[in-house]
């Protein structure tokens, strides 16, 4: 009797008929395992079978159920070998064609037999035609052959079909009582408009009934209830993750004064209002014996780093280490420059490890870094291997996060874990995060923004130029160069590839040299050895040339401030935070600064907005805010790969306007219902809750 009675949420799928071993290891490639998981697996849209179109009234384009007598059937042995099967109602006729057919459905589709038959209608060689519909045999005369609901259109995985889904949803459907898929949210707490009961709305969903649409309120309200109820599972999952962290103790790190003022003092610039705001607020993280977890986002070049130089000089006061890490060995190298710049005339010895790194220069960094001879250590992901061991790491610094896997977060804080204590986290992200996203996807940590620019940082004039006008760009380089300053033309390919029409950087480069004779051309991209790139970016920083050549390998990290004009290629490929991540790299110092976006037309509408985005816009944050509307949070902070945000049902770019009523609800469950925030949590979330914000 038990299991008659076992939670939807925990009820294997194989529970169901027909989930053999074979459809089990399909649905596993869904994320299916529970028919909890199943209910939760929405259709991406809806066949609409529920009434039956006269053949006469068909029009190419049309997607509509018919039913006919079958008044020819035949081989059609020109062009690609096909059955012909032609239906006739009265009205007019229709051609069903099948490229891939069996000796059993010739027999089945002959003379006189009628059918039904629901697929796309296109115009064919002898009039109106449909390819493989989906079509059935009927024989009783008087049967009604449209159906009494919408007919769901599930996303798949190879070696699953629509049917074998649709029986199963079916199925799971009729076991969902409120016994086995418990409401787990007091109506009060949903907001009005969504009160439906859960089971309700999922019936609506999985089976709309004749007459709706997927635009249809009754629909819209529907997944809008869901989607609520997701969304605050995953908001409660983070706030849990919070809860657990700020249950661990961390290292007080209290700045020496002297020091503080002193540092200030030698930076060649004065700190903007915002640098100071942020300043503060990660010096109170510190002083406490809770774990900082701070965000601090700023747009490219409001000055991050030195915030974060700042905070590891807190670190260093109380005698413990910083670890920072960067995604890419150009950026970690920059960090290396600048904190040695900024930091060891205070005496402090900088290690840099990056996987390049072999040998005795390997050997000696390791042991001052096991030995606390290093007081920050700056490298790429080397930083988390196993051979790394850290004297006292007190604060962990992470430049561009979300370009980090969770797993790799969580080692590099693992590695901190000493006498109890785990270090305080500075996660610093040069791409602005949509409010709605941070909301969500950044409920765990706490948000600091750099909202001003420093004195000094020029605006960058953007252009959108066909390449049709590339020699007239390519003349303007001469002129620009004779004025001093510095140009870099940016490939989106280091080789050549004829589907996407990119240059190829080392091409251009030779193209480009051959152009301009008395440019001095540099080449740069991800092939060269570090030594090799570190080298080509000192001599061009040092004015040694004049035109830089590059891949995206600059989009981070890369500061010269002669250089004041970027072209880029093949600009309609990239998306609008990296092509905002590229123009940052120019505008760092004095006079004009130019961007020119070269695309290779016809534009795609999307490629044509995004452009037009980025020519009208230069503040990262609006920008942020149309890149999530364009392109949705998982491809906009690479969440694919790093396993933050995986929603099922939820789209922020549609559901953004809920989270207000999510954060109140998410309190109020938490201090009336605490276990039915457990189990919504594990109906939503599951497994990857112990990943969510790490």
């Amino acid at each position: 009797m038990a299991s008659q009675v076992r939670s939807l949420d925990e009820l294997p799928v194989s529970a169901l008929k027909g989930a053999g071993a074979h459809t089990l290891k399909r649905l596993e490639k869904l994320s299916i395992s529970t028919v909890g998981d199943l209910l939760f697996h929405l259709p991406l849209r809806y066949e609409d079978r529920t009434r039956v179109t006269p053949i006469g009234q068909l029009k190419p384009g049309d997607h509509a159920l018919v039913e006919g007598r079958v008044e020819l059937a035949e081989i059609l042995p020109k062009g690609r070998r096909s059955l012909i099967i032609r239906i006739g109602d009265g009205t007019g006729f229709l051609d069903l064609r099948f490229f891939h057919y069996t000796a059993k459905q010739r027999e089945q589709l002959a003379r006189g037999k009628r059918l039904s038959c629901y697929g796309e209608v296109r115009t064919g060689y002898a009039g109106l035609e449909m390819t493989h519909p989906d079509y059935k045999l009927i024989d009783d005369m008087d049967a009604d052959v449209s159906e009494q609901a919408l007919t769901p259109v599930y996303p798949l995985t190879e070696g699953i079909h629509q049917k074998a889904i649709r029986r199963l949803a079916a199925q799971a459907l009729s076991m969902a009582d409120e016994s086995r898929l418990p409401d787990l949210l007091p109506e009060p707490l949903i907001p009005a408009g969504y009160r439906l009961p859960l089971r309700d709305a999922l019936r609506l969903l999985h089976q709309p009934p004749a007459g709706c649409n997927e635009t249809s309120p009754k629909l819209t309200a529907a997944r809008s209830r869901l989607a609520f109820e997701e969304l605050l599972s995953h908001h409660l999952s983070l706030g849990r993750f919070r809860t657990q962290m700020q249950a661990h103790r961390a290292p007080v790190l209290a700045i020496n004064r002297q020091a503080a003022e002193r540092f200030v003092r030698s930076l060649p610039f004065a700190l903007t209002g915002a640098q100071q705001r942020v300043i503060a607020e990660i010096e109170a993280d510190l002083c406490s014996d809770r774990p900082m977890m701070r965000l601090v986002q700023g747009d490219v070049g409001s000055g991050k780093t030195v915030v974060a130089a700042y905070a590891a000089l807190a670190a260093l006061s109380s005698n413990y280490q910083v670890g920072i890490m960067a995604p890419t060995e150009l950026l970690a190298e920059q960090h290396f420059r600048n904190f040695r710049q900024w930091l060891e005339p205070f005496g402090v010895q900088i290690a840099f490890l990056s996987g390049r790194l072999k040998g005795e220069a390997r050997k000696t960094e390791l042991e001052a870094i096991s030995s606390g001879a290093a007081g920050i250590v700056v490298g790429t992901h080397a930083l988390f291997q196993e051979q790394v061991v850290f004297h006292r790491l007190g604060l962990i610094i992470i430049d561009e996060q979300h370009r980090f896997g969770v797993h790799q977060r969580l080692a590099l804080r693992e590695k901190g874990l000493q006498d109890g204590l785990y270090p305080h986290q500075l996660i610093m992200t040069a791409t602005p995060i949509p409010r709605t996203l941070a909301m969500l996807g950044y409920a765990d940590l706490d948000l600091s923004v750099i909202d001003e620019r420093p004195p000094g940082r020029t605006p960058v004039k953007t252009a959108v130029i066909p390449t049709s006008r590339r020699a007239d760009i390519i003349a303007r380089i001469t002129d620009w160069v004779s004025k001093g300053r510095q140009v870099y033309w940016v490939c989106t390919l280091i080789e050549e590839s004829e589907v996407l029409q990119c240059e190829a950087a080392e091409k251009t480069a030779v193209m480009l040299a051959e152009a301009l004779p008395n440019v001095r051309v540099a080449l740069i991209h991800g092939r060269l050895k570090p030594a090799e790139k570190e080298a080509v970016m000192s001599a061009f920083k040092e004015r040694h040339f004049d035109l830089l050549v590059a891949t995206t390998v600059i989009e981070v990290g890369v500061d010269v401030p002669n250089a004041s004009l970027m072209i880029i290629e093949n600009a309609e490929r990239l998306g609008l935070a990296q092509l905002h991540q590229l123009r940052g790299r120019v505008g760092r110092g004095p006079g004009e600064a130019h961007c020119v976006l070269l695309y290779q037309p016809p534009l795609s509408e999307t490629a044509r907005q995004r452009l037009g985005i980025l020519r009208d816009s230069d503040d990262g944050f609006v920008i942020a805010e149309k890149d999530l509307e364009l392109r949705g949070p998982g491809e906009l902070l690479g969440t694919r790969q790093t396993g933050q945000i995986q929603f099922r049902i939820a789209d922020l770019t549609r559901d953004g306007p809920l989270l207000d009523a999510v954060a109140q609800s998410a309190a109020i469950l938490l201090k009336d219902y605490p276990d039915r925030a457990e189990r919504l949590i594990r109906r939503w979330v599951g497994h990857s809750v112990q990943y969510a914000g790490a």
